[in-house]
């Protein structure tokens, strides 16, 4: 993935990756493709329930090689 932001959020279980990344998301531009790293399987769900609350758009997850979980969002619109 090109141009996105990273948010390293491995090692942390919930609710950390997702308060971690709404801390870092503030000083991201609307419409920023973000990818998230996670190891905290609930990660994904979480995340959807984040994008649905915050106005982020889910673009998906996958499994990255490093076996960690690869979510990418794009951040809210102004």
């Amino acid at each position: 993935m090109t141009n996105a932001i990273t948010i390293d959020t491995r090692g942390l279980s919930c609710p950390l990756p997702v308060l971690l990344a709404k801390k870092q998301l503030r000083a991201i531009a609307p419409g920023a493709l973000v990818r998230i790293l996670a190891t905290d399987p609930l990660a994904p769900e979480d995340f959807r329930d984040f994008c649905r609350v915050s106005g982020c758009v889910w673009v998906g997850s996958r499994e990255a090689k490093d076996g960690a979980l690869e979510i990418t969002i794009r951040q809210a619109e102004a």
